[in-house]
Order: structure tokens, then C-alpha cells, then sequence
């Protein structure tokens, strides 16, 4: 058995695993790691969860160290340069006329990256706003496309419960969901009463679906979630480009 803890980096997001190494953590506290994506700011979630190695999957690595009054400093300086970045490339966006409509802007903690994650009909060929980011902000870039879901669990809203959307509240991964859940609560068929503001099926439709086997599962710990399709992908030693489409 090894003892892990969890990490997540944003309030709705996947929990990732890490060694404590030596370090005595604690609920809530804030930690620095380095991930697939670069150096990360993220917060305990889960502490002293022991699991068995063959789990594992991958090597887990250690946790870097406890953030420090200087580290919640750069977050926050990080999170305002978002702010920025985010109208900087709306204008770039126009420039370059393309159909996109942009979500969110993410640095990693180390600035080693800058991910945009943007909603669009089709395919789109950014690759010249790659280039004309890269040369403003003179770091990698990636341009993610994400489907309707995850703008919705991104930017958040009030489902018709009158609550605030699950995706974006309680949820780190999205479930599948089928109409077959709704026949079998003898819910109305209607598309606007079983749908939700992303206009797909809502989440809710599986808390209440006790006839589907549960089944053995075992999912990798730090498994990436599954994308709805893997439309493109362009690499170059400065850019990093990325389509999820739905």
C-alpha cells in the first residue's frame, strides 16, 4: 500500500494524485507540483488515502513543497494577467476574423504556458493566432477547443432547479448520460425539460439511475478524462496546439 494525496487545481476540477513525500499535509492546504502541464498551484483535497501500487498506473511524483506567502502572491498576479491575456486575445481573435468564441484563459504557475480554451461549430485553422500569441507573450501556447459541456462547467450559470449547474459546483468529471435514464424515472421526453443551459442532456438524469450494474472499475489514478473526440493536433518546438471537439 501507498499513501497519496490529493490535489485540485480548480474548484470544479479533476483531483490529481501525488507522494506526500516527507511533508505533513493537511485539508485545504496549498501545495506547488509539477505536472504534465508545467509547475502548478493547487490545494489538498484529499489526505493519507492509501490505495494499492498496481493502481498506480504511472509513477506518481512527490508533492514540490507548501506554497509560501510569495507563491499566493504569484497566483494572484497570475490570475490578474489572465484577465488581461483574456481581452488581448479576444482582439487578436477579431483581427484574425476567425469564428471562435473564447472561454477561459489558464497560465500555469511558472508562466511555461498559456492555454486558451475556446468553443467553435468546426474545425479551425488558428494557427496563425498561435504564432501572433507566441510573439506577444513570448511563451508556449495552446489553443484548446472543448465542446459545449465543458463551457458550461467553465463559466457556470443556474440549472432550472435554481441551483448552480452540478458541472460547475460538485462534479470533477462528467458522466455519461442517455435518454434511456430519463425513460426509465418516467421523466417527459420534452428536449427543454430534460436538457440543461448546454443544451445537452443534464448530469442530473444519472443520481437517480439505480438500475445500471455497477460493476467492477478500475480507472488509473491521474488518468486523463476522456475526450469527446480528438479532432487535430500540431506541434512545433515554441507551440503547442490542441482540438477537443465535442
Amino acid at each position: 500500500m501507498v499513501s497519496i494525496v490529493g490535489v485540485r487545481f480548480k474548484r470544479n476540477g479533476k483531483i490529481y494524485y501525488f507522494l506526500p513525500g516527507q511533508l505533513k499535509l493537511a485539508l485545504q492546504d496549498a501545495v506547488i507540483v509539477e505536472t504534465a502541464r508545467g509547475v502548478e498551484f493547487g490545494t489538498v483535497v484529499i489526505t493519507d488515502k492509501d490505495v494499492d501500487e498496481e493502481d498506480l498506473g504511472s509513477p506518481l511524483k512527490e508533492i514540490t513543497r507548501l506554497a509560501t506567502p510569495e507563491d499566493f502572491k504569484k497566483q494572484e498576479e497570475n490570475k490578474a494577467a489572465e484577465k488581461e491575456t483574456f481581452k488581448i486575445c479576444l482582439k487578436k481573435i477579431e483581427q484574425h476574423k476567425l469564428p471562435i468564441k473564447l472561454v477561459e484563459v489558464s497560465y500555469t504557475f511558472d508562466v511555461s504556458k498559456i492555454i486558451f480554451y475556446f468553443t467553435a461549430e468546426g474545425r479551425v485553422d488558428f494557427r496563425e493566432l498561435v504564432k501572433d500569441l507566441a510573439s506577444v507573450f513570448r511563451t508556449r501556447i495552446e489553443l484548446r477547443q472543448i465542446g459545449v459541456r465543458d463551457e458550461a462547467k467553465i463559466i457556470g450559470g443556474i440549472a432550472t432547479c435554481g441551483r448552480e449547474l452540478c458541472c460547475n459546483s460538485v462534479l470533477s468529471d462528467f458522466q455519461p448520460v442517455s435518454i434511456r435514464m430519463a425513460k426509465k424515472q418516467n421523466l417527459s421526453l420534452n428536449p427543454a425539460k430534460i436538457s440543461g443551459v448546454c443544451g445537452r442532456l443534464m448530469c442530473c438524469l444519472k443520481y437517480e439511475n439505480f438500475d445500471e450494474p455497477a460493476g467492477p472499475h478500475k480507472r488509473k489514478l491521474n488518468a486523463e478524462p476522456e475526450l469527446e473526440a480528438d479532432l487535430d493536433e500540431f506541434m512545433d518546438d515554441d507551440l503547442i496546439l490542441q482540438e477537443d471537439d465535442e
